[in-house]
């Protein structure tokens, strides 16, 4: 059966868009390939009732991007454009060694790290996802397609970011996309508060996109590489080459900008302050309300990272010289030791322990107790204990692909349908808000299909569900 195709692409200077287009016809079927420039992009495959019909689909997609300022091109004519990666070099710490207890090499430069009470979240550069308990043991590895940006949670769900444009949801057995960031932004960082993802990128720009993955607003800072985005009920805070904005949650209003020295290259929040490491070796809280600068910590070096206690009581930070910080709430510094295991890209502090990790791809468990510093300050640390993965942990890739359920097996039935150029999911079991979507996962959408859910949680804010646990094709 013979083929037409379109090939566009649409590439901007300074930075911008840098993707392609590319429409297929086959008989009855239309098939869309999209995404970066030099990459292979996403596909899609609709298909329609007669050839003619999959004809007029395809031109009317052809023409929306032309108009959109795509052009004919040659697929290859064009190179990829390069994804930003933290290239910073780290130089060994002169202070006392740290008391790590373990520490696992994930083989890669990693700066993706999440902790709870149950595990440690750490993903690298090579697209590696680990599980790891607090006591050290490895328990489970997800390979993504691209490197980790960043970890994030947003209540029960674990979110990673990654170098080709897609947030994966990683709550369930299997990676599933859950957002796909437009192929002109390169991200440096994200946060998701209640289904609301916040996208901070080279440019200087702060992104905010809905649960349905659609675009909500988006605002260019006063400086660029924007290295910090904060996410919370109201706002979200965005950290960049001139300082720290906020902007209101809803629709991007503007509401205050503090200038810092130096450029942000991390941030931290907690329920009343945000917290920005700069270059120039400082960490910055500042009041959510009005921007006011309320502390300063100062380092000996570039702060990579930064983090809290609880209503931070100790404020924590990573130096470009494998040196970590603690300071008490006024500023005051109380002790500053040496990692052994590479400068800090991201930290957490949870149960008087700091986990880090670091340029060389560590991730370690540090002691951050009274006693354990106070040896570590007079030269008595313990061996740390090096965890290895076994070789039998399998990679578990993204997929699309179900696993079927049959009537009568527990859970929440719902389904798929189209409402214009977009579908959409709905809870059919009874006991729900009617007209209420639901967020769930990109690539398993098909119209007119049934699934089976573990459960559904209303949002915080409401308006929505969100699925909880795993997704089964209804047969």
């Amino acid at each position: 059966m013979a083929q037409q195709g379109t090939y566009l692409e649409l590439s901007e200077d300074g930075g911008g868009a840098h993707k392609f287009y590319e429409v297929t016809v086959s008989g009855a079927q239309v098939t869309i390939t999209y995404g970066r420039i030099g990459e292979q992009g996403q596909t899609k495959v609709a298909a329609f009732a007669t050839p003619a019909k999959a004809a007029a689909a395809a031109q009317k997609k052809v023409g929306e991007k032309l108009r959109k300022g795509y052009a004919a091109a040659v697929r290859g004519g064009r190179p990829p454009r390069a994804v930003t990666r933290r290239a910073i070099v780290s130089q060994r710490s002169t202070a006392r060694q740290a008391p790590v207890l373990w520490r696992f090499a994930s083989r890669s430069a990693a700066f993706g790290i999440f902790v709870d009470q149950e595990r440690c979240w750490v993903g690298n550069q090579n697209g590696d996802v680990y599980t790891v308990t607090h006591d050290g043991r490895v328990t489970g590895r997800f390979q993504l397609p691209d490197g980790v940006k960043c970890i994030v949670a947003d209540d029960f769900w674990i979110y990673a970011g990654a170098d080709d444009g897609r947030v994966y949801d990683l709550s369930g057995k299997v990676p599933r996309v859950a957002y796909e960031i437009a192929e002109d932004v390169d991200i440096y960082w994200l946060d998701i508060k209640d289904g609301v993802l916040g996208v901070s990128d080279r440019a200087g720009r702060i992104t905010t996109i809905d649960h349905e993955d659609e675009f909500q607003w988006a605002r260019k800072g006063q400086g660029e590489s924007a290295w910090m985005v904060r996410c919370d009920d109201d706002a979200v805070y965005h950290g960049h080459s001139k300082g720290v904005a906020r902007y209101d949650a809803a629709d991007g209003t503007p509401e205050w900008h503090t200038p810092v020295q130096g450029g942000v290259l991390f941030g931290w929040q907690e329920a009343d302050s945000v917290y920005a490491g700069t270059s120039r070796s400082k960490v910055y809280r500042l009041a959510k309300t009005d921007g006011a600068i309320e502390a300063v910590y100062q380092c000996d070096g570039a702060v990579f990272s930064c983090a809290a206690a609880p209503d931070g009581r100790y404020v924590f930070a990573g130096d470009s010289h494998s040196s970590v910080y603690c300071f008490d709430q006024g500023g005051a510094l109380l002790w500053k030791l040496g990692t052994g295991c590479g400068s800090a890209y991201s930290m957490q502090f949870l149960d008087d322990r700091l986990y880090i990790v670091t340029t060389d791809g560590t991730l370690a468990c540090i002691d951050a107790s009274e006693q354990a510093i106070l040896a570590a300050q007079g030269g008595s640390v313990p061996t740390p204990v090096d965890v290895k993965a076994s070789a039998a942990l399998p990679a578990i890739e993204p997929t699309v692909v179900l696993e079927t359920a049959a009537p009568g097996d527990e859970g929440v039935i719902v389904e798929c349908v189209r409402e214009g150029d977009r579908l959409r999911v709905r809870v059919i079991s009874p006991g729900f808000e009617d007209g209420w979507n639901v967020q769930f996962p990109k690539g398993v959408r098909e119209a007119g299909a049934r699934y089976l859910v573990d459960g559904v949680r209303p949002s915080g804010r409401g308006g929505f569900y969100r699925v909880q646990g795993e997704v089964r094709r209804l047969l």
